[in-house]
């Protein structure tokens, strides 16, 4: 069981702190590397092809976008006005597409960061946001619009898993067991998600942390998954439970 704690303050603190520059706010937060060359290199590429339009646009940041990050493969189609954050911890296989809008947040101080595998499709405005943890998204993943998978551990979707829109994965959460204290100031847990191979996952769907939902599932729209899931359920609700068994 993993858990990481209290890692947003330690961003906010130095965001906040008096004794650093802005500069050195924005590397922290956006880069995720020092150096002038590291935030040259990010501010250039980015400001000249990340809202570049059409198809001379995506040739552009195929070409070039591979200098952020730490290895892309052949065919990976990026879009308009996608947000990276410390690329240099992003990983993408070939033949995937991220649409416009998108973000990749691969923030963390020891973390590993953000692993797509191949053929793999994110949709616009959806973002993947890690706080110190990461998001592992294995093959032929189909990712709605609107979505958002967070980790302040490790989230792993599984191979030909379809994710519908507006379907939110949450791999962490507040402890809020003091009182003499806000829930803001109280330790974040995160034990981690992990959705097996070929489960579709409903529009509206909301996933809780600590949570495993068992392969060739399916999770109704508007369902709230907070307890495991077994393989091959047909589950909703809320919270979501088990109507029956595909087999």
């Amino acid at each position: 069981m993993i858990k990481i704690e209290r890692y947003e303050d330690k961003i906010q603190k130095h965001l906040f702190a008096k004794n650093q520059s802005t500069i050195s706010k924005y590397m922290d937060l956006f880069v995720g590397k020092k150096g002038m060359l590291s935030l040259m290199k990010y501010e250039i590429i980015t400001m000249l092809f990340q809202n570049m339009p059409g198809a001379i646009g995506i040739l552009f940041r195929n070409l070039f976008y591979p200098l952020l990050l730490k290895k892309v493969g052949k065919g990976v189609i990026f879009g308009r006005a996608i947000t990276l954050r410390h690329p240099y911890k992003i990983t993408i296989e070939s033949d995937v597409v991220i649409d416009d809008y998108c973000v990749l947040d691969a923030k963390g101080l020891d973390n590993k960061g953000i692993y797509i595998k191949e053929q793999v499709f994110i949709g616009r405005n959806s973002i993947l946001s890690c706080k110190n943890g990461d998001i592992i998204l294995e093959k032929n993943v189909n990712i709605g619009f609107n979505s958002e998978i967070f980790s302040g551990s490790k989230v792993t979707v599984g191979e030909n898993t379809l994710i519908a829109a507006y379907v939110y994965i949450i791999g962490g959460g507040h402890d809020y067991s003091r009182t003499d204290i806000p829930i803001s100031e109280q330790n974040k847990p995160s034990h981690g998600i992990k959705i097996e191979k070929n489960c579709w996952i409903g529009a509206g769907a909301k996933i809780f942390d600590n949570t495993t939902i068992g392969k060739e599932t399916i999770i109704g729209a508007g369902s709230v998954v907070s307890k495991d899931i077994p393989p091959h359920s047909i589950a909703a609700g809320i919270p979501a439970r088990v109507a029956r068994s595909r087999k």
